[in-house]
Order: structure tokens, then sequence, then C-alpha cells
């Protein structure tokens, strides 16, 4: 019997610890409460595990924020979110926002500017616009970071 309650006790820990190893950091996404996109992009964070904190905001606060974290026009869509130190702008898929945070770039963070067809939130029908998901660096310059082709 102490055998199984030693067990027991090590299997335990090691799935706290395994569990721990597998929390995601939490999401918080600045947007406009009238945006149904960033709802469904919101939707697709949480899916994923992602927890989410949301803060609904007026244009002028949205903008602001943007600009706050370094952000160029160029790169802008409808909501901005911040996860473990980056910015993730727009509608990022979930398998990106993953790969930024293991692989850890030095860099603001990512974006899909705009608001493409076919990008989680944006993804009505079977229409699916080209994308591409930009590394933004800390000189503010821009990299492709992957692409998701159109149908």
């Amino acid at each position: 019997m102490f055998r199984s309650i030693v067990s027991a006790i090590f299997l335990a820990g090691v799935a706290t610890a395994v569990g721990a190893q597998e929390s995601k950091p939490t999401i918080e996404v600045v947007k406009q409460s009238s945006c149904g996109c960033c709802g469904g992009w919101v939707t697709r964070m949480e899916e994923a595990g992602f927890p989410v904190e949301v803060r609904n905001v007026d244009y002028d606060t949205l903008l602001a924020t943007k600009q706050a974290a370094g952000l160029g026009e160029e790169t802008w869509a409808c909501h901005t979110a911040r996860v473990d130190g980056y910015v993730v702008e727009g509608h990022v898929p979930v398998r990106e926002v993953e790969r930024l945070l293991r692989e850890r770039p030095d860099a603001i963070g990512i974006a899909t500017p705009g608001m493409p067809m076919g990008s989680p939130g944006m993804d009505y029908g079977n229409m699916r616009e080209a994308y591409d998901v930009v590394l933004i660096q800390r000189d503010g310059s821009t990299r492709v970071y992957a692409s998701y082709p159109g149908n």
C-alpha cells in the first residue's frame, strides 16, 4: 500500500509539472466592441487553449495602442493583441502565434495586415484571399513570416 501511495504522489507531481509546461500565456486583446471578426479571432485563440482577456475601447484608444506598440500603419488591422512580450496585430493564425512563442525572435511581433478574407475570424464561406503574416522587426521594418494561399 505504501508503494501505491508513493506512486500516486509521484504521478500527481508529474501530471502537475506537465500541465504547467503545457499552459499557454494569456493573450490581451484591444478592440472595438462593435467588431465581430475580432470576436471570431478571439474564439480561435481560446479554442487553441490560450486564455484571452479582451478590452473594448474607442477608435482613438485603439489607434493609440497600435502606435504605442511600435506598429507602422502598413501593418495595422482591426485589433491589437499582446502575448508574452510580443504584439500580435490582426487576424494572425494560431499556428503563427505558437511559432512566434516557440522561436522567440528578437522582434516587436507579428501581423496580418488588413482584414484578408479566409484568415481566422474573417472566414465566412469558402472565399480565401492570399495573405502574408509579417514579422515586425525592432526597427519597424517587416519581412514575410508565413504566407497563406488564396483559392
